[in-house]
């Protein structure tokens, strides 16, 4: 596009912009002398024009803004108009319309100031700030981004004016010119060239979209820095449009352009980061797609503008600091715009966005093997395939030959090959521990040959050219390339149909492309997947089979989950992995990620132990039946369980679940002593049944839950001395408030039958009871006849590293104990202990019986945990493991604030989260930020506690050092970066 005479200012014809030499105390007087303001002026960053943050008496007034003498009045005017038109189009959004001066006008011109007339405006301020200087930008603020510049670009269709007529080198109509213009003021010389290039390859591919690209007044500004937003509970939410110096009409896509484009300048940003704001801009104004497909060319072209831009502001200005500081994050955009090819990202946006994708047929003249499809077998690489299924060693690795094993045995099973899949992520191919989304979609496909075959000979499947490297054999002709590496060459030169290509034995590497798209690799991640097969074809008619790429559709998951599974039952995250396999510390996605697992106190031992999975199965094949039958399992498991705890407790109930065992303790001590009243702690959460609902007083499980208790549950003040109304030395004063309660209902005629408490404090976190609490409150339960019960669902089992019940912590004794979790490793199995006089008791009320609680199978699996805990030292494993992770996690606390404290011992731990050392106000929406950012690195972590600001650690107690490692450099990643 050449450059042509315009109303306005024309960039292309004079090129140089340095922004108005104004000091503070000139813009002071200007706004006393026009605006009537007493106010101090603090000069503000600006590229072109000069802006100064007005104040009075602390609060800022607004913002005055000094224009380039080069803009003229019209230009200003449609500036003006249009942000009137934008506030009047979308009442939510905040707009810094100007503000009038003395006079009443929006715009003043002042002679003097610079040479020509200086045009000045007060704009309002908006509070809140920018994002800027933000770290990483979560995906609903990215989301966000997108959504204002959809509404912007929505109200600005059909705005006009003549101050439109203008061209800058803002404007990405002109971005190619500019590059080639500007780029002679990179010194680097091979960054020039790169710039150049990249700006060729982009306006290459935007130059034929032109005449299908809408065109309109645009902003194409709204970049991190112009849009504001406010704060609610502690994030921000875009919601603010500043400075509109850059209004021109232009390419009505290019304002998404240039806002997705400041994403990719934030720590932590990948090319994928831009999803959430393109996905957000279509929903308010779709997106043709002409205009997805040249949305990433003109990211690119806007990256390489930014920096010839700034190269040449360097020189006409070189004391601005503004110019500086923006280096670091414009180069960082180019980086990554430029690291992942342009034709697919805009696949990978067209994809995302739902346009259907048209499928390249290869023409396939001769087979290249020539097998017969029955003979071909086609391998499920895939994380459900049960080829997984033992190919994991005793530290939860994924053996290295576990996709050559299963090709071997389908070969010695009589196939004459074995195919994988074109475009699956294969499970086989991710890290166990990994930040970042591992390459694991493969774009082509594996061959295994029969070893009995010998070599075998491929045969070109058309007429092409032949070219051979070190790695690799290239078949050139039909308008495709074929690679093949692993195999030896046949032929160079010019080949025909059927002619030998390449010999082979064993395995080898197929893919293919168009003539003309990228280069490949041979595995790439799933956010980028849709667009890199986009450029390539899925190799399996080359030997006589159907395309099959992997992936059945199966609907949303989520929404089908919804339609038949009551939605009360809620699941962690706003985008859930689909989770489908999991090994030790580690859960694996069908996307083929493995997340670190740190919530999972359920499965003590880890993941698919293959013990319990051995003794499962084994007893399945014998016999599976309820405890009223006569077999040993039942009473092997009921001592072994009995003998872990101290005198008198001695006899055991097998039940389902950690609520059914806890509800059962209740109903032991109500039909022992005859009474109806219990005791419980605030902030405390026991289980869903009608019993442990009415003792679980935690508002983070349910907000009513002290409104709703039934008048037999008595509560006593959450012990909690962190944040509770006695901390640090003085939580000791809880117990004799406690007991003061329970003396007081034995004084007033309601003894209670029992007091139920977490004998580790965990919907805290994790956190211990104050030295000495059970004992006294025991003692005055006893004293009154009442019975003391001690929930060690979440802690029992070990869990604590020095203890294998937490009530040994507080060197007191219970008299009833309920345990569940860690006993099955997942299997759903609780039980409950106590003494023979208090088991007895329960006669009153009938008898008790639990299909499932003391079957064959759940017992055989609760003995088989038992040997594991101690066979593997698991103990030892949480007592050691636990005290190096709490180490760290309070090393991360004496770096950032946000962290208040960290409870707990063992690998029962809990990461507090405030936003104010003094107050100790929770961080509750930064965890749960937190929690979705460290998802997107690898963890599996969730909120805890009454105000949902405790990262609840409880991983598997297999988790070692290198996995607690992991989850202390991604939390400091993200405390760092932000989230």
């Amino acid at each position: 596009m050449s450059a042509h005479d315009t109303a306005g200012f024309n960039f292309l014809q004079q090129q140089e912009l340095p922004a108005p030499q104004v000091t503070e105390a000139q813009a002071e007087e200007l706004v006393a002398t026009r605006y009537g303001l007493v106010a101090r002026a603090t000069s503000l960053g600006s590229q072109q024009d000069k802006n100064f943050v007005i104040g009075t008496d602390g609060e800022v007034v607004g913002v005055l803004k000094i224009a380039n003498p080069a803009f003229t009045a019209t230009e200003l005017a449609a500036q003006d108009a249009a942000t009137a038109h934008i506030a009047d189009a979308e009442p939510t959004l905040r707009v810094s319309v100007p503000l009038p001066n003395r006079s009443g006008e929006l715009c003043t011109p002042v002679e003097g100031l610079v040479e020509g007339t200086a045009y000045v405006r007060l704009l309002r301020y908006l509070p809140g700030g920018t994002l800027v200087d933000a770290g990483h930008l979560t995906p609903s603020v990215v989301a966000g981004l997108g959504d204002v510049s959809g509404r912007v670009s929505r109200a600005l269709t059909d705005f006009s004016h003549p101050g439109l007529d203008r061209i800058l080198q803002w404007d990405l109509r002109f971005a190619k010119e500019v590059v080639d213009r500007l780029a002679r003021y990179v010194d680097d010389a091979g960054l020039r060239a790169r710039l150049e290039s990249a700006a060729d390859a982009a306006w290459s591919r935007i130059a034929p979209l032109d005449p299908a690209l809408p065109r309109q007044a645009a902003h194409i500004d709204l970049t991190d820095a112009n849009i504001v937003v406010s704060w609610v509970d502690g994030v921000p939410r875009p919601d603010g449009i500043i400075d509109f110096g850059d209004l021109s009409y232009t390419w009505a896509v290019s304002e998404l352009a240039i806002t997705a484009s400041s994403v990719l300048g934030h720590v932590g940003g990948s090319v994928a980061s831009i999803l959430p704001a393109v996905r957000a801009f279509h929903a308010v104004r779709p997106l043709s797609e002409a205009e997805c497909g040249a949305l990433w060319p003109m990211i690119v072209l806007r990256a390489a503008v930014l920096i010839v831009s700034g190269a040449q502001q360097v020189v006409l200005d070189p004391g601005n600091d503004y110019l500086t500081e923006q280096s670091d994050a414009e180069s960082r955009i180019f980086e990554v715009a430029t690291s992942v090819p342009m034709d697919v990202m805009s696949a990978t946006i067209k994809a995302d966005l739902g346009f259907s994708r048209t499928t390249t047929q290869l023409p396939v003249a001769v087979p290249m093997i020539a097998a017969p499809p029955e003979q071909v077998v086609t391998l499920d690489l895939s994380t459900t395939s049960d080829v997984y299924d033992d190919a994991f060693d005793t530290a939860g690795v994924l053996r290295s030959d576990v996709e050559d094993t299963a090709a071997r045995a389908a070969l010695h099973g009589g196939a004459a090959l074995a195919v994988t899949r074109f475009g699956e992520a294969r499970l086989s191919r991710a890290p166990r521990l990994s930040q970042d989304s591992p390459d694991v979609v493969a774009t082509g496909i594996s061959v295994w040959i029969a070893p009995d075959a010998g070599a075998t000979t491929l045969v070109a499947p058309w007429d092409g050219e032949v070219e051979t490297s070190a790695d690799r054999i290239t078949l050139r002709g039909n308008g495709f390339e074929l690679h093949l590496a692993g195999a030896q060459p046949a032929a160079s030169g010019s080949v025909r149909a059927g002619d030998p290509l390449a010999s082979a034995e064993g395995r080898i590497e197929m893919s293919v492309r168009p003539l003309g798209s990228p280069d490949a690799p041979p595995f790439v991640s799933t956010d980028l997947a849709p667009g890199w097969l986009a450029q390539l074809c899925d190799p399996r008619p080359l030997l006589g089979l159907a395309p099959l790429q992997a992936g059945a559709d199966t609907g949303d998951l989520l929404a089908r989950r919804d339609a038949s599974f009551a939605p009360v039952q809620e699941f962690y995250y706003r985008q859930p992995p689909q989770i489908e396999r999991g090994r030790r510390h580690f859960l694996m996605s069908t996307a083929g990620r493995s997340y670190l697992d740190m919530v999972n106190n359920v499965t003590v031992l880890g993941h698919a132990h293959p013990r319990i999975a051995e003794a499962a199965a084994r007893q399945l094949r014998k016999l599976n039946t309820n405890s009223r039958f006569n077999y040993e399992a039942v009473v092997e498991f009921s001592e072994r369980l009995a003998g872990l705890l101290p005198d008198p407790l001695d006899t055991v109930f097998l039940v389902n679940s950690g609520s059914e065992a806890s509800d059962l303790a209740i109903r032991l001590a109500t039909a022992a002593t005859g009474r109806r009243d219990v005791v419980a702690v605030r902030e405390a959460y026991h289980g869903w049944t009608y019993g442990t609902d009415a003792v679980s007083t935690s508002t983070a499980d349910n907000p009513n839950a002290l409104a709703t208790r039934p008048d037999w549950v008595h509560t006593v003040e959450s012990p909690n001395s962190f944040r509770g109304k006695y901390r640090g030395a003085e939580a000791t004063r809880y117990a004799g408030e406690a007991v003061a309660q329970i003396e007081a209902l034995i004084a007033e005629g309601r003894p209670p039958a029992g007091f139920i408490c977490e004998s580790v404090y965990g919907n805290a976190g994790g956190m211990a009871l104050p030295d000495g609490y059970l004992q006294q409150v025991y003692a005055a339960v006893r004293a009154g006849g009442g019975l003391a019960i001690s929930d060690e669902v979440q802690v029992g089992y070990g869990r604590l590293g020095e203890w294998f019940w937490g009530f040994q912590q507080q060197d007191a004794v219970p008299d009833i104990v309920s345990v569940a979790k860690s006993v099955g490793n997942g299997y759903p199995l609780g039980a409950v202990i106590t003494s023979r006089a208090v088991a007895e008791g329960f006669a009153s009320q009938g008898y008790f019986f639990s299909s499932t609680g003391g079957s064959p199978l759940s017992c055989a699996i609760g003995m088989t945990v038992l040997d594991v805990l101690a066979e593997e030292g698991l103990q030892d494993n949480a007592r050691r493991v636990g005290a190096h992770l709490k180490a760290r996690l309070e090393g991360l606390r004496d770096r950032h604030p946000l962290i208040g404290t960290v409870h707990g011992v063992g690998l029962y731990l809990g990461v507090e989260m405030i936003r104010d050392a003094a107050t100790l106000e929770p961080a509750t929406a930064e965890t749960a930020a937190i929690c979705e950012r460290m998802l997107d690195l690898g963890v599996i972590i969730q909120p805890t506690g009454d105000h949902q600001n405790i990262l609840k650690t409880k991983p598997p107690l297999c988790i070692d050092v290198e996995g607690a490692d992991f989850y202390v450099d991604a939390l400091d990643r993200v405390l760092t970066e932000g989230w």
